[in-house]
């Protein structure tokens, strides 16, 4: 079966959309809990500034509204191999996660060649 999106979520809910938080946040999670190597935040760092120098911004994102992004199933090799690294992170510290591939979102409010992000209420996809 073919699939159009891909998500990396954690199994933790955002405080913001109720829905698991990315991978990004996850990692972020790492840092802000003290949890990584000098090492490891850097290259989770390196790994961040990769993807906001390679891959637009959702405007919902940068204005904090209630969404959550997929990437797009048939052009993303490369990012998901940048994200190797990132989801080692997350293997090394035991952050579970849920790698899932759907071809059901929501209600589309951002689309690029890479990415959708999806609007959710109350941990839902609407």
């Amino acid at each position: 079966m073919d699939y159009k999106y891909m998500r990396i979520q954690g199994r933790e809910d955002s405080y913001i959309t109720k829905y698991p938080k990315g991978v990004f946040s996850l990692c972020w999670n790492l840092i802000r809990d003290e949890q990584l190597t000098n090492e490891e935040k850097e290259l989770f760092i390196s790994i961040d500034n990769w993807f906001k120098d390679n891959l637009p911004e959702p405007e919902p994102c940068k204005n904090h509204e209630k969404v959550i992004t997929f990437f797009k199933c048939e052009s993303t090799l490369e990012m998901v191999e940048k994200l190797k690294p990132a989801i080692a992170l997350l293997d090394r510290h035991q952050k579970p996660y849920d790698v899932v591939y759907t071809n059901f979102v929501g209600t589309v409010v951002y689309e690029d060649d890479w990415q959708i992000a999806v609007q959710v209420e109350n941990g839902k996809m609407i």
